[in-house]
């Protein structure tokens, strides 16, 4: 066996391009068993949705491990990443979706649109960012075609963090008080307040619902433009360390209707930014909540990929039309928020997906889903079942505990 495999990578040369090496080591793969994947990434068609699942130096990792990834053509253009950067890192540039929808295993960022489920199949590994709690005809879609899916945001490690969802909470947090900024002005609506006031003018005030990642980054913000800002939660212990990170910058305040009510009212801007993995957003935030807030407030939804958490939140919205106005006050939902700055955002993700992705391909999804049980808490659906409950409660469809 030794000598088989001296031979061909005496056959294949040095001077071998990509194509040559991905063959040498497909030819190696049979012989000695080692385990090569076939990795697809299509081209993102959301709204202004201009991420992409891996960037170039991804590729070469996965590549460098003796898989083979394919990657439709300007998929990466929308972040700053040409077909020749993925050529160079040793990729297969493919014209068509159907081309990388093809490979056995698919990497993308978000949950695939409906004209994307033709492309399921009971054979195709899918990661990505999924958020079925609020995606009912995905979640059916997944399970009768028996996709193996494994979401970014339920990866868990055993202290609770959720690893492939912190990088995008992390932006999606940071841009909420930048957008909430924006469009607080005038000419967008706004009621004309500035976030850091002025000598003599009171400083905007920004509540904050939720004290995690999201919410965390957002404080960082408001307070950086000088706001009043005020952080809600239900755990005492959070409140606690984000009184010891923040000090006399944020008011802290236990989540319970009045307080937040109350809150609610005498903002400027109101971020939601409560998730409970893989379940369906709370609606904490009434109606009734927000018909009080003054006329040209503001709410921004960084919970709306998991349903929202304001009961006026009635919709998703697109970075093309990102804003409606319900009682006088200003709604942004939009569903992609990172998809926004798509250089920033594809990095930060590949940085976290990479190491997973890896997982996967070098032993398999059983061996890797035995071995790493963070990466199992991944898996929402398998062989016709919905394997997070989560989801399957949410949907009135039946658990199964998923094992390898």
């Amino acid at each position: 066996m030794a000598l088989t495999v001296f031979y061909l990578s005496g056959l294949f040369g040095r001077g071998c391009n990509h194509t040559d090496n991905r063959l040498f080591m497909y030819i190696c793969s049979q012989i000695i068993n080692i385990p090569f994947m076939t990795i697809g990434v299509p081209k993102e068609i959301k709204n202004n949705e201009n991420r992409v699942a891996v960037t170039p130096a991804g590729v070469e990792a996965l590549v460098s491990a003796g898989h083979s990834v394919k990657i439709q053509t300007s998929a990466g253009a929308g972040s700053g990443f040409p077909d020749q950067a993925y050529e160079k890192a040793g990729a297969t540039i493919v014209a068509t979706a159907d081309e990388a929808w093809a490979e056995k295993m698919v990497m993308k960022v978000k949950e695939p649109i409906e004209s994307e489920f033709k492309y399921f199949r009971s054979d195709l590994i899918l990661f990505t960012y999924l958020h079925l709690a609020a995606e009912a005809k995905l979640t059916h879609a997944l399970v009768e075609k028996k996709v193996t899916s494994i979401a970014y945001e339920t990866i868990q490690l055993p202290n609770g963090t959720l690893p492939l969802l912190t990088p995008m909470s992390e932006v999606a947090g940071r841009m909420s008080v930048q957008i909430g900024a924006g469009l607080l002005e005038k000419p967008h609506g706004g009621k004309g307040v500035l976030l850091s006031g002025v000598p003599g003018v009171r400083r905007g005030k920004v509540t904050i619902i939720g004290g995690g990642v999201a919410g965390t980054n957002a404080a960082k913000i408001a307070i950086g433009l000088g706001a009043e800002v005020t952080m809600i939660d239900n755990n005492l212990d959070r409140l606690r360390q984000l009184d010891d990170i923040f000090g006399y910058q944020v008011t802290t305040i236990a989540s319970n209707s009045a307080n937040i009510a109350k809150a609610v009212k005498n903002s400027d801007l109101v971020i939601g930014a409560v998730l409970i993995p893989g379940a369906k957003a709370p609606k904490i935030v009434t109606e009734a909540m927000v018909k009080v807030m003054e006329p040209g407030s503001v709410i921004v939804d960084i919970a709306i990929d998991q349903g929202g958490m304001f009961e006026t939140v009635d919709r998703v919205t697109t970075h093309e039309n990102p804003t409606y106005l319900t009682h006088g006050v200003i709604h942004y939902s939009v569903g992609n928020m990172p998809g926004a700055v798509p250089y920033t955002s594809t990095i930060a993700l590949t940085n976290a997906t990479l190491l997973y992705a890896l997982q996967i391909a070098n032993k398999g999804f059983a061996k890797a889903f035995t071995d790493n049980g963070s990466l199992l808490k991944g898996l929402n659906t398998h062989e016709g079942k919905v394997t997070y409950k989560a989801v399957a409660d949410v949907h009135g469809l039946a658990y199964s505990e998923a094992k390898f």
